[in-house]
């Protein structure tokens, strides 16, 4: 590539590698300055005209807005574009109805092309969910909701080639995901712990007792574990081996319904009794009384108001908004306000966008966007239209963050250790020398002038000097290569 060979990419690899690790500013951020970061922690990034906007109606009436989500106009178009997307709005049985693997025929084994042909139809469902999550990201006037439902996906992980979560993984982000992003995170646990995409992805589908047997016989740990390693109290939370045990015994019977079982409630999950360990058990030390399905409530309501809890949520809100280690003060501070809210979303937000750490120029700049992050912001701040989804798709694929393919439960990270590497900003480099020369909008190209006036006054004078001293041509891929821009 022409600007490649006369900038040299190795060169620009190099220098900004070690930019990108000095780039915090020691200065006290201005006007200007204040409502940038503003925008970056609470976006993906500006568009043209967000800087001004915001200016114009003040840090505080856009952080309410943002909190408040539903009072914002959405994006002219984006309702009724996502709102053809079929697959997006079906509910888990119709969708396994529709496009799962049929069964053959009594006596007979399973065909290979039937098999292949219905898991190509099957893409249909990775393909809309994929269109609709980045349309939304990129275009939607309710930036921190999207931002929320990236964050709590990822907390909520679940897999698209496990089983049938290939079918669900659309439906679940819509139903047991984005409706919760802001609210109570009882109701976010709730949602996902009875949602046929999360009992099946961490295999509580399968865990069950053996009445019979030994009673212990079918237990499945996997989901007991995950739910307080992960999504709630934390690895370090103080819970037990016997605690996983006792958890696993509540949730059994728990799991999605089949085509011929009715559902009690829109997502198609199942209490099986004859599944279910009938016993009493002893959970973070309380007796939890044989009682069915609401045995799993009752627990989920313990999870859900633990101090441990409400430090792990904290921490991973604080690394996200404000620093991938993040001051104690201020995780104590949000943990404060989880227990005083039950566990309010939104106050817990509000709290943390309100905190002198929030603002603090230490903590300015210093968070590295993930590749998923990274281009949607460079989409965004260049105002053109995305004509073809599927090129950020391969890209995010060759930067290593496929969109709804992370294997392991726990999510992709979002720090810089797991993300800043040499390959990894050639990828990027990759990228944007090819998005700014009409890659993305087959025609246009992304005009240096606009993309400048968008990003404000971000730049430090090494790399201000380097764009200036660029051709035109380039001077739009080095804008979004600069250590400032991998930043937010």
């Amino acid at each position: 590539m022409v600007w490649q060979k006369q900038i040299g990419l190795t060169g620009i690899i190099m220098l900004w590698s070690v930019a990108l690790v000095f780039a915090a500013s020691t200065e006290e951020l201005s006007g200007d300055a204040r409502i940038m970061h503003l925008i970056n922690r609470l976006s993906f990034g500006p568009q043209p005209g967000d800087f001004e906007r915001v200016k114009a109606m003040g840090v505080e009436r856009y952080i309410q807005a943002q909190l408040s989500p539903q009072t914002i106009a959405e994006a002219p178009g984006l309702v009724e574009t996502v709102g053809e997307i079929q697959t997006l709005h079906m509910m888990p049985m119709t969708l396994l109805q529709l496009y799962d693997t049929p069964k053959p025929p009594p006596g007979q084994k399973q065909d290979p092309d039937v098999v292949k042909a219905a898991r190509q139809k099957a893409k249909i469902i990775l393909k809309e969910a994929r269109e609709a999550r980045l349309m939304r990201a990129i275009y939607s006037n309710r930036q921190l909701q999207e931002v929320m439902v990236d964050f709590w996906f990822n907390h909520f992980n679940i897999y698209s080639d496990k089983n049938q979560d290939l079918l669900w993984l659309g439906a679940y982000e819509e139903q047991a995901i984005r409706p919760y992003v802001l609210g109570r995170f009882r109701d976010l646990l709730g949602a996902t712990a009875h949602h046929p995409a999360m009992l099946v992805y961490l295999d509580n589908a399968q865990n069950h007792v053996n009445h019979s047997k030994n009673a212990l016989e079918g237990l499945n740990e996997n989901y007991a574990r995950e739910i307080m390693e992960l999504h709630t109290m934390g690895v370090d939370g103080g819970y037990t081996q016997q605690d996983v045990i006792a958890l696993a015994r509540i949730l059994t019977g728990w799991g999605p319904c089949n085509l011929n079982t009715p559902s009690t409630n829109s997502f198609g999950f199942c209490f099986r009794p004859n599944r279910h360990d009938k016993d009493d058990k002893v959970f973070l030390g309380k007796t939890i009384h044989a009682s069915g399905e609401s045995e799993g409530e009752e627990a989920l309501d313990m999870l859900a108001k633990n101090p441990a809890t409400a430090h792990h949520i904290s921490y991973q809100l604080a690394q996200y908004f404000v620093a991938d280690s993040p001051p104690k003060a201020l995780v104590d501070q949000l943990a404060r306000r989880y227990l005083q809210t039950d566990g309010n979303i939104r106050e817990v937000l509000n709290t943390l966008f309100h905190s002198q750490t929030f603002w603090s120029i230490a903590d300015t700049g210093n968070k590295y966007k993930t590749p998923y992050h990274y281009m949607v912001s460079a989409v965004r701040a260049s105002g053109l239209s995305v004509a073809n989804y599927q090129i950020i798709v391969n890209r995010l694929n060759q930067m290593g963050m496929p969109l709804y393919s992370c294997l392991t439960p726990d999510g992709y990270k979002n720090t810089k250790v797991d993300w800043l590497n040499p390959d990894a900003l050639l990828q990027r480099l990759n990228f944007v020398s090819a998005f700014t020369t009409a890659h993305m909008d087959p025609g246009k190209k992304v005009d240096p002038n606009q993309l400048d006036n968008t990003l404000g006054d971000v730049f430090s004078d090494a790399s201000r000097e380097r764009i200036n001293a660029a051709p035109e041509g380039i001077r739009a891929a080095l804008m979004l290569a600069s250590p400032e821009f991998m930043y937010f």
